[in-house]
Parts: C-alpha cells; structure tokens; sequence
C-alpha cells in the first residue's frame, strides 16, 4: 500500500475477483468442484461402507495453493473434531478417475472410525494394522494405489 493511501473495505472489486468464494461460502457450496460433488461421493461411500454411521460430516474442496509442492502431496485431511473431510482441490481435475477420488475420501473417511495407536514419547499412529487392513479391503484399492504411484509427479514440481 502507498504512503498517504487509506485502507479501503472490501469492494466489489475483490468479489469479481474470486467470483466463487463469497457465494460458496453463503450458500454452503464448498463440496461441489468443477467436475466432482465431494457430498455426492461421501454420502454414497457412506452408505455402501460405513452402513450411514458417519453424521454431521462437512465435506469441502481445500483452499488452491499458489505454488505447487516439491517433494509431497497430500491429497486430504480429516479433522476430527470438526468432522470436517477436506480434498486438495487439484484431484478436481478431467485426468482424475472418479474411482480414485472415491479411494481417496474412503481412506479419509476410515480415519473416523479406526482408533489412532498412541506410541511411547506421547505420539499417535494414524496408519495402524487394522487401519491398513480396511483400507485394502476397498474396491478399487489396488488400482488406485497403482494410478498414485503412476500420477503423483503431475501433482508435484
């Protein structure tokens, strides 16, 4: 900002801007992309696989990042606490299979219902035995894990 400028409020300007953003935020819309309906896929993965127990979940595209990571990628979050499920916004993508995103939330959503192993020195395992076991029970586990592998550089730097 200059010497001698005030600082403005908001302006139109800025919702020109990120068109998406204040709309989203007011109607609660965060969980539809350009080409995935994150709400669309959690309620199914709940149904077939978690038999309707996962409630009050909020499930949302991440904030884009303006510089791509160099060396990991994460491809969501859970938190818990807030029951709140976030995907990078970058599997919101046309070379991105619906079939893999699926994979990815299912692996978020297990997180809610196989306890963290909490380790000596205080620390939590989050990937335990039983986690790794359901996760590999998913369908398309194999496939998914395989087109990760195959992919993961388009993600990165």
């Amino acid at each position: 900002m200059g010497m001698g400028r005030k600082k403005k409020k908001k302006t139109t300007k800025r919702k020109l801007a990120l068109p998406q953003l204040p709309m989203q935020q007011q109607l609660n819309l965060r969980h539809e992309g350009t080409h995935f309906d994150l709400r669309e896929i959690f309620d199914d993965l709940n149904r077939r696989h978690f038999r309707k127990r996962l409630r009050g979940y909020n499930v949302e595209w991440g904030r884009r990042r303006k510089h791509r990571p160099r060396e990991q990628f994460v491809f969501g979050t859970i938190q818990e606490e807030d029951r709140l499920i976030r995907i990078n916004p970058a599997l919101d993508q046309p070379f991105v299979p619906l079939w893999f995103l699926r994979y990815v939330m299912y692996h978020e959503m297990l997180h809610s219902v196989v306890p963290d192993e909490i380790l000596p020195g205080n620390r939590r395992r989050v990937h335990t035995e039983e986690f790794n076991r359901r996760e590999r029970k998913f369908p398309d586990y194999r496939r998914a894990r395989r087109w990760e592998d195959e992919n993961l550089s388009k993600f990165l730097r």
